[in-house]
């Protein structure tokens, strides 16, 4: 949120504003699936392809991003994604998988300057982010490789494709009664 504030000053985009509205995890619809730790296979599948020349993709976790949002810079370099699993150990260590689902779906980027689910639920459907539907639940979802050039509100055939795809997972996995039953899981071994 400081990097794009101050990028926005240095390009004297004086009507920038950031739109921040944090939300404790239980005002957030129980549409959103998350993922935990490392997605290993993810991850040697991009370094694969940059050894072979193709452009670095990503392959960060809920727990990686957050890592990354929170206390290091953007840009791709080695170092950066070392202190990034640095941070992502000691965040799987030390906070329950309900608060690293908490603390992403507050600090992620989902348009110019709209960060969390409560103020993209505002700025793109006029509600609180406790009533998305699934649909815009997985439409915030799938713009989140990139939320400058993708959008919610207004999806390319790339967006909804994603969005579906999303909709999919979410049936297979059970959408709302897999997190309850991660979050009474998450109870029972603290």
């Amino acid at each position: 949120m400081l990097e794009a504030r101050i990028a926005a000053w240095q390009g004297h985009e004086r009507d920038y504003h950031t739109d921040f509205r944090w939300v404790s995890l239980e005002q957030i619809s129980e549409q959103f699936p998350f993922h935990t730790g490392f997605d290993f296979n993810s991850i040697r599948e991009a370094v694969r392809a940059s050894e072979r020349g193709k452009r670095l993709r990503g392959a960060s976790t809920i727990s990686q991003q957050v890592a990354k949002n929170l206390f290091l810079w953007p840009g791709h370099s080695f170092i950066r994604k070392g202190l990034e699993a640095y941070f992502t150990v000691l965040i799987e260590t030390l906070w329950p998988k309900e608060r690293i689902l908490e603390v992403y779906l507050n600090i992620a980027q989902f348009g110019d300057g709209i960060y969390g689910v409560q103020a993209a639920a505002q700025r793109f459907w006029h509600k609180p982010a406790l009533r998305l539907s699934s649909a815009e639940a997985a439409s915030l979802a799938a713009v989140l490789p990139n939320p400058l050039r993708l959008h919610a509100e207004r999806p390319s055939r790339y967006v909804i494709e994603r969005r579906d795809w999303i909709l999919a997972q979410m049936r297979d996995l059970g959408g709302a009664a897999y997190l309850r039953a991660l979050e009474s899981e998450s109870r029972l071994t603290r």
